[in-house]
């Protein structure tokens, strides 16, 4: 079993307090088996809230199963249950922080996109910004409150062992 940490790393205009939307957040991320290396092409979901059993043991269950298509073999991965992720403050901008922990058994997740709905507070004026879209690369829009622009922008992500 191995914890990974997932870091972002964004700049952010104006705003702060980065995260997903909601607890039913889909994340996508790039897995890798721990047997045969295998990286599998397409980007997976993974969502906090849906538990699936994992075979061959006494009613465990894990937030994704996944069965490596090159040697067969069946790994799983589990949110920490305790620890929400952490949003990303304007005090962190352009430097990695991290996001979410995952407790991983046989694979390991070696990428992650951004896509979904994410949601920031203003930085001058507290307003809230609930439809951040990520999909294109970034995110701009304006804060009527404080009379700024505002924008997400050069999202990274890096995997870490927690």
């Amino acid at each position: 079993m191995v914890k990974l940490q997932l870091s972002i790393k964004a700049d952010l205009e104006n705003v702060t307090d980065l995260v997903p939307e909601s607890d039913s957040f889909d994340y996508f991320f790039k897995v890798q088996c721990n047997s045969c290396h295998e990286v599998h092409p397409k980007f997976v979901s993974v969502n906090r809230e849906e538990e699936h059993s994992v075979s061959g043991s006494k009613g465990a269950t894990a937030h994704f199963v996944w069965r490596c298509s090159s040697c067969k073999r069946e790994s799983s991965a589990k949110f920490e249950t305790n620890s929400p992720p952490k949003p990303y403050s304007a005090d962190a901008n352009g430097q990695f922080a991290p996001l979410i922990t995952i407790e991983c058994r046989g694979l390991e997740f070696v990428g992650f996109d951004p896509r979904g709905t994410w949601k920031c507070v203003g930085l001058e004026s507290g307003t809230r910004f609930a439809e951040v879209e990520l999909e294109e690369g970034e995110w701009v829009d304006y804060d009527e409150k404080a009379a700024l622009p505002v924008g997400v922008s050069n999202i990274e992500s890096q995997w870490s062992r927690a």
